[in-house]
């Protein structure tokens, strides 16, 4: 089929647009449990309708995808994220805000599930590794951003000197919830996507085994073997681990260090998020010198430092050691999932749809340390992310794929 790059920008841009309404929760946590009035694990319970959302649309929505087609459910996805953005700014209460959060994870999963058979087909099957990577830099690039935009928003309606655009939506926002802002703006983007989406021209995309769901059958099947819980429980360790961080380095460095959330906070969170995008770039390296599971041992255990330096060391230190968490993170989620596609010999759709069912992990580690963080503190309670730290650790060690990523200078034997 020929290349059709427009769609590939789309489907680049829907990467970009997932990732920012998906990793903005962490910055806004401080001002959610100080305007909400509410406990850490009512803030926890904000994050877990997000990612609980994502856990438990993904397979529903590869269904969605074989019947409606790509262009169909990624219109419904933005278009319902849209209206949920749009019904908690102009209603921000908790509850509200829970729904809505719960909502926009659905869309999410929806969008993921569908733009990737999309990438594969409109790029080339040749180029869609490549084009892979590209599409998790927007991504990274995304969360790197959005954080920067919350604080801009924020910065901005407290001193008074925004362009007049912005102070016509200052005035929509109710007094002292700045931050609702971002929800506008969410939902004016969905809006965009929609119309573009509804305009653009798509081609039609023949799923291959490995993006197809499978039957019922083929899914408890694939439950009866303990591989496929294994590796769900790596998914949910390493989500819940990278969610468990990111959401709640602001409210640890207000707690402990009385830093600003809306300035070293959001930049902290960022950088977070830009490392563990370089770090992606470095993994890609390194997973042609060295087997993928020697790379995870040793980057797990430097994550493993990294995190005891952030939550141990003074201030100035901390807001260095976070993002450094987010760099050796960033090579677990890749090779977490190919591990567990290499060590199946068939049903890989259905495999991965069981696979991206433990991003549920967001939902519930940060949840555990939010309310842990209510019981003795947020230190001790972030203590909790060793216990998935050092599953993913464990990988190295017990996996045995089937096939082995292929290294420079390894032997055809050897794979």
């Amino acid at each position: 089929m020929k290349k059709n790059y427009l769609i590939v920008g789309l489907v680049l841009m829907t990467f970009f647009v997932i990732s920012f309404l998906t990793n903005i929760i962490g910055p806004l946590v401080p001002d959610i449990i100080s305007d909400f009035e509410i406990s850490q694990t009512l803030a926890g319970m904000l994050i877990s309708s997000f990612f609980i959302a994502y856990g438990i649309m993904s397979i529903p929505a590869g269904i969605l995808v074989e019947k409606w087609g790509e262009k169909t459910v990624m219109m419904v996805a933005f278009t319902i994220a849209g209206i949920s953005a749009f019904l908690f700014a102009l209603s921000p209460t908790y509850i509200v805000y829970a729904l809505s959060l719960f909502i926009i994870g659905c869309c999410m999963a929806m969008l993921q599930v569908a733009i990737n058979p999309l990438l594969r087909v409109t790029g080339g099957e040749e180029q869609f590794a490549f084009n892979s990577v590209l599409g998790q830099l927007f991504f990274g690039l995304a969360s790197f951003l959005s954080p920067l935009v919350y604080s801009y928003l924020v910065r901005n309606a407290a001193n008074g000197d925004a362009p007049d655009l912005l102070n016509k939506l200052y005035a929509l926002l109710p007094e002292g919830l700045p931050w609702i802002s971002l929800y506008w703006l969410f939902g004016l983007i969905a809006v965009i996507m929609t119309a573009v989406i509804g305009t653009a021209k798509f081609p039609t995309v023949t799923l291959q085994e490995d993006e197809r769901v499978g039957a019922l059958k083929t899914h408890l099947d694939l439950l009866k073997n303990p591989i496929t819980i294994l590796y769900f429980l790596s998914v949910f360790a390493y989500v819940g681990t990278e969610q468990g961080v990111a959401n709640w380095i602001s409210q640890f460095l207000l707690t402990y260090h009385q830093y600003d959330p809306q300035t070293v906070g959001a930049s902290t969170v960022s950088w977070f998020w830009g490392l563990m995008t370089a770090g992606t770039l470095l993994g890609l390296v390194l997973l042609k010198f060295v087997d993928s599971r020697k790379v995870l041992i040793g980057f797990s255990a430097a994550a493993i430092v990294s995190l005891t330096v952030a939550l141990l060391a003074s201030g100035p230190v901390a807001i260095r050691a976070f993002p450094m968490v987010g760099f050796f993170a960033s090579v677990m989620w890749s090779v977490i999932i190919s591990l567990a596609l290499n060590s199946v010999k068939s049903h890989h759709g259905s495999l991965s749809g069981i696979l991206i069912t433990g991003i549920a992990g967001g939902a519930v580690i940060p949840l555990i340390v939010g309310w842990l963080g209510d019981q003795v503190g947020l230190r001790t309670g972030m203590f909790f992310l060793y216990i998935t730290l050092l599953y993913i650790l464990s990988i190295g060690f017990w996996a045995k794929p089937l096939i082995n990523n292929k290294t420079v200078g390894a032997s055809s034997a050897e794979h």
